[in-house]
């Protein structure tokens, strides 16, 4: 990363405010225009959606610096700020460097006309001269890969042909600041690699990148840094591994109340997405709530997102309607495409019933839940032995696993590699987080 003191991007509270729809937010007469100097009447928060508001942060040269959150948390108006596409409604952008920005499919090009004569109109807009264009057009082509098509007009383009051919234009423009979308998601596997060698190419240069995507494995080894934006407004802004696992951390516990709220819900004959019901049994006894704690005794917390192999207990509350000798509590995770992954009870457990009255809590607690990085789902129960339902809950609860680490398939045991003999590695990258 360059050193130099002056940052590529500088945003300082930027607002960025767009007019509802509504028959008063309509251009009005030229008389009023004329009077109050406007054609459209002041925009107030109250009658505006807010897509930004409040943010701030700088991105040194030569730095990788990425964009996350949800759909509608306001990434891409930032970047068509920072494109200059748009104007903010309050704050300012400072840029330094020639842009070139590959925000939306197919913006700039026109339709009608040839992918040939669309790479000199793009080349134009982006600054180079013809010249330039001519000198650089056989790598544009080469670098997309779409030499046969070049003389077709680009209506007749796949979205991924868009995708190339405007990033093969975009980086052939020698930016020093390179503005990235989702769109390279369009794109196929080989030309995403092509892609992502380039933006690493840039960087060794000095050049400056500013890249979007929900691909947040991408964002953490690719970037510098990371800025998480939730509703338009800027949560955290640091190491990309610690943004990232924030927002996990946010979309988990959305997801786990979703999940548990969805299954409070749940009455007899509601189903899932999968058509099976939610819930069952004869409710003689009751599972009233269930919970994730991620830690060791006091210091385990409410949790939905935790690292494979951490502590983590579940817990069952239960009410009984009437008093039982002969009852079972078990539990079962499982993919949300339905691989079990563990289940177990108190049967197998080898536990022996006496009697259940009232209410109470039951604990399952992992002193290491190992399992592989993955979004997973949990169902409980109670019932008797014999497996007569008392109360059967699917899906009650969902969590994420992450880690640093990468494998296949949902068991993520404690390993590690040795070699002897003639085989030589360079140890992994283990970059503090």
């Amino acid at each position: 990363m360059s050193t130099s003191s002056e940052p590529a991007i500088r945003v300082e509270g930027l607002v960025k405010l767009y007019r509802r729809t509504a028959p008063r937010d309509q251009f009005r007469t030229l008389k009023s225009a004329l009077v109050e100097r406007s054609l459209t009447r002041n925009l107030s928060r109250e009658e505006a959606i807010v897509a930004l508001d409040g943010i701030d942060f700088e991105v040194a040269r030569g730095e990788a610096f990425g964009v996350v959150g949800g759909n509608g948390s306001g990434k891409s108006t930032l970047l068509k700020l920072i494109a200059g596409m748009i104007r903010p409604s309050s704050g300012s952008v400072r840029v330094t460097g020639r842009v070139a920005a590959l925000i939306e499919l197919g913006a700039g090009f026109h339709p009608e006309i040839s992918g040939r004569e669309n790479v000199y109109i793009n080349g134009a807009v982006l600054g180079l001269s013809r010249r330039e264009i001519d000198r650089r057009y056989d790598q544009i082509v080469e670098f997309s890969g779409l030499a046969e098509f070049m003389e077709e007009p680009v209506k007749n383009y796949s979205s991924g042909m868009y995708v190339r051919l405007g990033f093969a234009v975009a980086i052939h423009t020698d930016p020093d600041i390179l503005l990235v979308d989702e769109v390279l998601a369009v794109g196929d596997e080989q030309f995403s690699h092509r892609c992502l060698r380039r933006i690493e190419e840039l960087l060794v240069q000095g050049k400056t990148v500013l890249f979007v995507s929900h691909s947040l494995d991408l964002v953490a080894g690719l970037c510098d840094r990371a800025l998480w934006l939730e509703g338009g407004k800027q949560r955290l802004v640091g190491n990309p591994r610690r943004a990232i696992d924030a927002y996990r951390q946010e979309v988990a516990e959305r997801e786990g109340e979703a999940h548990r709220v969805e299954s409070d819900r749940a009455e007899e004959g509601e189903r899932g997405d999968d058509g099976e019901p939610l819930r069952w049994g004869s409710r003689e006894a009751e599972i009233v709530a269930v919970r994730l704690r991620v830690g060791e005794g006091a210091e385990a917390e409410e949790r939905y997102l935790l690292e494979s192999g951490a502590p983590a207990t579940f817990e069952i509350d239960v009410a009984a309607h009437r008093p039982l000798d002969d009852f079972v509590f078990g539990i079962a995770i499982a993919t949300p495409r339905g691989v079990s992954c563990w289940g177990t009870n108190t049967d197998l457990a080898g536990w022996r019933p006496e009697r259940l009255e009232g209410t109470g809590t039951v604990r399952i607690h992992c002193p290491a839940l190992r399992l592989a990085p993955g979004e997973y789902l949990v169902d409980v129960a109670v019932h008797a032995k014999d497996g007569a339902p008392y109360d059967y809950r699917r899906q009650v609860l969902g969590f994420t696993v992450t880690s640093e680490e990468r494998g296949e398939g949902v068991y993520f045991p404690e390993h590690r590699f040795a070699f002897e003999g003639g085989i030589a590695w360079r140890e992994p990258n283990r970059d503090p987080v």
